[in-house]
C-alpha cells in the first residue's frame, strides 16, 4: 500500500514505440483469428440444446459420445465441465423434436450405457421419469442438471442485437468524450475500446472458448471499465495542461498517467481478484463471463496508459487547444452569471 502511494516518474511515453508494435501484433493476430478460426458461437447465438448431465464417478467424454454415436446421435459435441463427474452435451438446432425429447432420449441413452435398469420400479414410476425429475434420486447413476433450448432464429436475432449494441456504445463514447474533452480525446478514447474489443474477441477465437451471452455482456463491461480509467487519466492530462507550466506536452502526459496510476493498479487487481473468484468457484455457467472480463482488464488497464494516452499525442493535442477551450468555458460562465 505504501509503495502505491509513492509518487512515481516512469516514462510511458518513451515506451510507446514498443507499445505500439505490441498492439498491432496482438489486433493482427486477433483479426486473423476471428476471419479464419471465428468465434466459437454457443447455442445462444447458434441455436440449439444443451443437456449438462452429472456421474456418480468419473466418466470418459469419449464413452459418453460413443454411447450417443450408437443411439444415432452424431452431431453432440461432448466436453468435461467442472470435474470429470460432469458432462456438457451440446446439439444443433433440430426440427425433428423439443428440447424435452432430446434431452429425455439424451437421458435414457447415457443411462442405459451406464447399465441402468429401464424397469419400473415397485411404485410403477419409469426409473428414467424419476431421475428426470428427481436429481437427487440415489440410484441414479447418471443425472440431468440443466436443459437449455434456443431456436435458430432466435440466435440469428441475438447475435445482429449483440453487434449492434456494441457499435451502438461505442457512438455514444464517441459523441460524449467529444462533448466532454477535445476531439482528440474522443478519438483516442475509441481507438483504446476498439483495441480492447478486437483483443478480447480474438482471444476467444484463439482458444475457441465458448462465445455465448455471458461473454457479450462481459465485453460491454469492459468496454465500460475500460473507458473509466481511460477518462481518469484523460481527465489529470486536461487539468496538467492548465497547471504545468513548464514542461512540453510529453511531460504532461507522463505526469499524468503516473498520478493516476495508484489508482489504476489498486482498481485492476481489486476487479482481478473478484473475477478470479468467479472463474474458481462460479461454474461453467460463468466461466466465460470470467475469461471475458479477466482478458478485458488486464487488457484495458494496458491500453489506458499504452493506447489512448500516446494516441492523443499522436492526433496533435497541444497546450493551445487546452488553455483556449479553459477560455471559452470561462466566458461560458461568466456569459451565464450576466
Amino acid at each position: 500500500m505504501q509503495l502505491l502511494s509513492k509518487k512515481t516518474s516512469i516514462d510511458f511515453l518513451a515506451l510507446r514505440k514498443l507499445a505500439l508494435i505490441l498492439s498491432v501484433v496482438l489486433m493482427l493476430i486477433s483479426v486473423v483469428a476471428l476471419a479464419t478460426r471465428s468465434l466459437n458461437f454457443g447455442i445462444d447465438f447458434t441455436g440449439g440444446t444443451l443437456v449438462e448431465v452429472g456421474y456418480n464417478e468419473a466418466v470418459r467424454v469419449d464413452t459418453v459420445r460413443s454411447a450417443l454415436t450408437n443411439a444415432g446421435i452424431n452431431d453432440a459435441i461432448v466436453q468435461h465441465f467442472g470435474t470429470a463427474k460432469d458432462v456438457m452435451i451440446r446439439l444443433p438446432a433440430s426440427e425433428r423434436e423439443d428440447a424435452a425429447g432430446i434431452s429425455g432420449e439424451i437421458m435414457r441413452t447415457l443411462r442405459t450405457d451406464s447399465g441402468e435398469s429401464l424397469a419400473t420400479n415397485v411404485e410403477g414410476q419409469d426409473t428414467v421419469q424419476q431421475c428426470l425429475s428427481d436429481g437427487k434420486t440415489a440410484a441414479c447413476k447418471v443425472q440431468m442438471r440443466r436443459v437449455e433450448f434456443v431456436g435458430p432464429q432466435v440466435g440469428d436475432e441475438l447475435a445482429n442485437q449483440g453487434g449492434l449494441a456494441m457499435i451502438y456504445a461505442l457512438i455514444g463514447i464517441l459523441i460524449y468524450v467529444t462533448f466532454r474533452f477535445k476531439w482528440q480525446f474522443s478519438v483516442g478514447s475509441v481507438v483504446a475500446l476498439v483495441h480492447d474489443v478486437i483483443i478480447t474477441l480474438g482471444a476467444f477465437a484463439v482458444f475457441q472458448f465458448d462465445f455465448s451471452l455471458s461473454v457479450l455482456a462481459a465485453v460491454l463491461a469492459v468496454i465500460g471499465y475500460s473507458l473509466n480509467d481511460t477518462i481518469v487519466v484523460f481527465d489529470r492530462i486536461r487539468e496538467n495542461f492548465r497547471k504545468m507550466r513548464k514542461g512540453d506536452r510529453f511531460d504532461v502526459i507522463n505526469a499524468a498517467i503516473n498520478d493516476t496510476l495508484p489508482r489504476t493498479i489498486l482498481t485492476s487487481l481489486t476487479t482481478l481478484f473478484v473475477v478470479l473468484t468467479l472463474l474458481i468457484f462460479g461454474g461453467e455457467a460463468l466461466r466465460g463471463f470470467s475469461i471475458a472480463l479477466m482478458i478485458g482488464v488486464v487488457v484495458g488497464t494496458y491500453s489506458s496508459i499504452f493506447v489512448a494516452s500516446p494516441s492523443v499525442l499522436m492526433l496533435g493535442i497541444q497546450r493551445e487547444d487546452m488553455l483556449e477551450s479553459e477560455k471559452n468555458d470561462d466566458d461560458d460562465e461568466t456569459r451565464a452569471v450576466v
